[in-house]
Formats: C-alpha cells, structure tokens, sequence
C-alpha cells in the first residue's frame, strides 16, 4: 500500500510551555528525513522570528497564512477580519519573502465553518485548510510516543491524502518527528506539501467541525 501524507505545521507564538530551539531542531529533523511540510505561519510569529520564517521558504516547505493575532476569528467583526488577514500577509512576505496566498487556516479552527469569516477569508484569496489527522501535541500531559501514535494510527487509517495537523513550538512534537517519519515511511507512506494534492481532497473543515464525536474543539488547543 501507497499514501500520500501532509504534515503540517502551525507556527506560532505557543500559549504553553516551550523549550527554546524546538523550531530549529523540528526544522532540522525534517531536513535530515527529506521530508517537505506545510507550515501555517502567524504573522506576529513572522515578525518576531524572521530567520526561521525564511528558513521554512528557503527549506522548500510550502507557506501558509495562520492569521496575524492567533485570535479566534469568529470574534472579529468584518474589519477586524479584514485587516488581521492583510496584516498577516504582509508580515509573512516581509520575513519569509514568500506569499503565504492561497493557504490559510483559523487559529484552533475556530469560525473555519462561519460562512461570515469564511467569505472574509475568501475575499482576501485564501482557501481554508482544516485537517484529518490530529496529532494532540499541545497537552503538556501528552508524551512524544502519544503524539506519534496518534499521527502514524491516524494516517494509516486515514489512507491517501491525509492532512495532519501539528505544531511547530511543543518539544514533543520534535521528539515524535523521527518515529513519525520512519513508520509511516515503512508502511508506504511518502510525505507532500498541500499544494502536491489535488485540491478537491484537501479539507476545508477541521474534524471536530466534521464528526459528530469531536475530536477537537475550538477551546481545546
């Protein structure tokens, strides 16, 4: 068996504890398995980090826009909207020198299924990108071997085309990237950007916005 797997990355400010370098480390860990990513960059993010903002481009992993506050958008009004969405497309061209267009995800997924900020999110160029896969390495509790097993046990259930969510900031998440790696590797898996699948089977809603057992809420993350 053959499957497509993209993992992807969001980048941003951690509202957790976070051990200094994990960015780098996770980044090398991915250069070191030849592994290209898609990496959600918050454009705050961008503008405090501009070396690892350019390093994800030059690394050749594909650039999307992960808003510029981190703020559940479904709060916004239209303006706020508005003006979270440019602002966070400038920052990530300034610092990464990429455009982040047409590769956008909420922030916890919240107002990923609100038609309003959907259409504001539309209206800037953007698609919306939810996720099929969690890999839950935000709870301090969870463990590296957790992470792992969740992502390599959800992707091979998942089949071809799974998008995976993880994030760039949790020591865990770059403890569990080689094992992540070399299982799915063994069972047939090869690893691609989003813009490497055809767009009609990337998800535009988050699981929990899917299933009707969620598997995570916007309050969750």
């Amino acid at each position: 068996m053959t499957f497509r797997v993209a993992l992807t990355f969001d980048a941003e400010h951690p509202d957790r504890p976070s051990t200094p370098g994990v960015e780098e480390r996770l980044l090398d860990g991915l250069a070191r398995h030849d592994v290209r990513a898609t990496f959600f960059i918050q454009g705050r993010w961008a503008e405090a980090y501009p070396d690892l903002a350019i390093r994800v481009a030059r690394d050749g992993h594909l650039v999307g826009s992960h808003s510029h506050y981190h703020t559940r958008m479904h709060l916004l009004k239209a303006e706020g909207l508005r003006s979270d969405i440019a602002a966070a497309e400038a920052a990530i061209q300034e610092a990464a020198g990429v455009d982040p267009k047409p590769w956008f995800r909420c922030p916890f997924g919240a107002g990923s299924n609100d038609e309003r900020v959907q259409a504001a999110v539309r209206a800037a160029g953007y698609r919306h990108v939810g996720w099929d896969v969690v890999g839950e390495d935000w709870p301090i509790e969870r463990t590296a071997a957790d992470v792992e097993a969740s992502v390599v046990d959800g992707c091979v259930t998942h089949g071809d085309g799974a998008v995976v969510l993880l994030h760039a900031w949790p020591d865990r998440t770059e403890a569990a990237l080689d094992g992540i790696v070399r299982r799915l590797r063994d069972a047939g898996a090869t690893f691609v950007g989003l813009d490497e699948l055809p767009l009609a089977t990337i998800p535009t809603l988050p699981v929990w916005a899917r299933e009707p057992v969620a598997a995570m809420s916007p309050s969750a993350e």
